[in-house]
């Protein structure tokens, strides 16, 4: 088995280059076919994270994304003017505000998320065969056992 400078095996340095390219690949065109609305990468982020995380403030929300307040508070704003979140007082601290994701929101995100999934399915119902899928999906126990580690 022949060894990295780094000590690895080169089939594990291969497998990691080639998950990385393929997960990015496979991202950009699952979201291509869905996103009609034309939100930014910032806004989706955010209001993913939201979605899964929870309501947030929009300090702890640019803190998590990484981001400058200013740059997470136009963010916010375009996301509102859309109706896409919904702003309340902070239980805890009255002077600052929890941002989540609206009803609307939460509607526009399954609608996306069902739209991937529907892209994803018809391209494997007509582009591979039944033992390819299978294969698929043992390789994909694989990456979940991975994300794992």
């Amino acid at each position: 088995m022949a060894e990295t400078p780094g000590g690895m095996s080169a089939s594990a340095v291969r497998a990691a280059h080639e998950i990385r390219v393929v997960i990015g690949r496979l991202r950009r065109r699952i979201k291509e076919s869905y996103d009609l609305e034309e939100l930014t990468p910032s806004q989706t982020s955010a209001l993913s994270r939201l979605s899964k995380e929870g309501p947030a403030s929009a300090s702890a929300l640019a803190a998590a994304e990484r981001v400058r307040p200013q740059s997470m508070a136009a963010t916010l704003a375009a996301l509102d003017e859309r109706g896409l979140i919904q702003r309340r007082p902070d239980p805890g601290d009255g002077r600052r505000q929890l941002v989540s994701v609206s009803e609307t929101g939460g509607a526009f995100l399954d609608d996306k998320r069902r739209a991937g999934e529907e892209w994803l399915a018809r391209a494997l119902e007509s582009g591979y065969t039944e033992a390819e899928r299978e294969t698929i999906l043992e390789a994909l126990a694989l990456l979940d056992r991975l994300s794992r580690a």
